[in-house]
């Protein structure tokens, strides 16, 4: 093998100039989120097709769909990276070894690997991003502080990738509270590439959680042009966008963006992927927030409902959960509801690192997401009470959980339970910086029940 090195000066296991470059085109692609990774990743294999470490990309790119039925091939990339590995370096390896586990569901074991591979190779951007993700969607975002803390003096501006060092340094820090930093962070990492979306999302975060939604708005605005090239996480930033309007009462501009935007359902990236686990999450806690408010949302659970009876049993996107049983239960889908809670609860006996969260957590969640369309509300409380404290390990950011804490007092106050709206406005407000009174789900309570 030729001592051939990727972008950030590691070494890769491949005699060919033509699949090294496609393959530095690859990371580069993937951490902008752009649509063409996948073309970049297949160029790389075609032209070595005994590329360990893209083989390896490749099942990762598809595990980070967190759809069951995609870990078939997955494993088929798995079994091509682990063929190919004669010859290649340690950190190929490990990268290789990692894959499996996340497919074996050994989630904890993964990330300690990718932060195995970070304290040997802290420039090693796809450990980076991979552990920055999956700690999050594991509700750990003082580990994703932390890993970045750690590796972050061994990087410089003029080292390609740095902006994503800096996107997920502002992500980690926004959700710890640390909205100064994030924000500084954030810009930074714009000021590198205007069409960085994860910072611009960071920032986002940061706009939404300390209530300057004048200037969120203006924000996403102001950066939609570069976004076009972009893949899903486009409707995540329209659905923030949609966030900001709905905490200004403006109704009408939510739905456009809901219709038009984040669940456009003839837009091409929809019809390539109906079902991704970020678009389900953005469209039925809009539509959840929506009704607490009185609009009519007309059928647009329907669809929702109808993808949520495929994914029966398809627990690999854990904050996804309560988000398929919100449709199920609006469209009036009691049996699928059931038949899904008992698919949670057998994935919740396996030993796969979500189990728990899935059996402990997210079942008496979506338990109580079915109990309040039934308007069951003291079963609702019953249930997702004692959950409240431990709801971050769902995965999904404080933007993200709020249409949880938002379904619990609507349970609480339709219940006539003040000692429980007294919990929710008090948990709100300790974690959000805007108080309660200032927030459009939780103004009315406050000014009834908080004296």
């Amino acid at each position: 093998m030729s001592n051939l090195r990727d972008f950030h000066n590691l070494p890769i296991t491949t005699d060919s100039d033509v699949a090294a470059e496609a393959f530095n085109r690859t990371i580069a692609s993937y951490l902008k989120y752009r649509i063409d990774t996948p073309d970049h990743l297949k160029a790389t294999l075609e032209a070595d097709p005994k590329f360990a470490l893209a083989h390896c990309c490749r099942g990762y790119f598809t595990l980070l769909t967190y759809k069951q039925a995609n870990v078939a091939a997955a494993k088929q990339a798995h079994q091509a990276a682990s063929e190919a590995l004669q010859g290649a370096s340690p950190r190929e390896h490990a990268h290789v070894t990692a894959l499996g586990n996340w497919i074996a569901g050994d989630l904890d074991r993964t990330i300690a690997i990718w932060e195995e591979i970070l304290a040997d190779h802290p420039t090693d951007v796809l450990a980076m991003r991979l552990a920055h993700f999956n700690n999050f969607w594991l509700g750990r975002p003082e580990a994703m502080r932390k890993a970045i803390e750690r590796i972050k003096r061994h990087w410089g501006a003029s080292l390609p990738g740095y902006g994503t060092l800096l996107a997920c340094s502002a992500f980690a820090h926004e959700e710890c509270g640390d909205y100064e930093t994030a924000e500084r962070n954030g810009r930074a990492a714009v000021e590198i590439d205007a069409a960085d979306v994860w910072a611009t999302h960071a920032v986002a975060h940061v706009f939404e959680m300390q209530g300057r939604r004048d200037e969120g708005i203006a924000w996403l605005g102001q950066l939609e042009p570069n976004w076009t090239s972009t893949h899903n996480i486009v409707h995540h930033l329209w659905w923030h966008r949609a966030l900001l309007h709905l905490e200004q009462s403006e109704i009408d501009a939510v739905l456009d963006l809901y219709d038009r935007h984040f669940r456009n359902l003839a837009a091409p990236l929809v019809v390539a992927q109906p079902d991704l686990y970020i678009d389900i999450q953005n469209a039925a806690s809009m539509l959840f927030r929506l009704e607490r408010h009185g609009v009519d949302v007309g059928d647009r659970w329907t669809e929702i409902a109808e993808k949520a009876e495929a994914r029966i049993g398809d627990c690999l996107s854990v904050f996804t959960l309560p988000h398929w049983l919100m449709a199920l239960a609006a469209a009036g889908r009691d049996a699928a509801a059931n038949r899904m809670l008992d698919a949670m609860r057998s994935y919740g006996n396996t030993g796969a690192t979500t189990a728990r969260i899935v059996r402990d957590i997210a079942v008496p969640i979506c338990e109580a997401v079915l109990a309040h369309r039934r308007a069951d509300y003291e079963r609702a409380i019953e249930r997702m009470r004692p959950v409240l404290p431990s709801m971050h390990a769902l995965g999904g950011s404080h933007a993200q959980q709020d249409v949880l804490e938002q379904l619990f007092l609507d349970a609480a106050i339709k219940g006539n339970r003040p000692d429980d709206v007294r919990i929710l406005l008090r948990r709100a407000g300790a974690c959000h910086p805007v108080p309660p009174a200032r927030r459009i789900g939780y103004a009315e309570a406050a000014e009834r029940f908080i004296h």
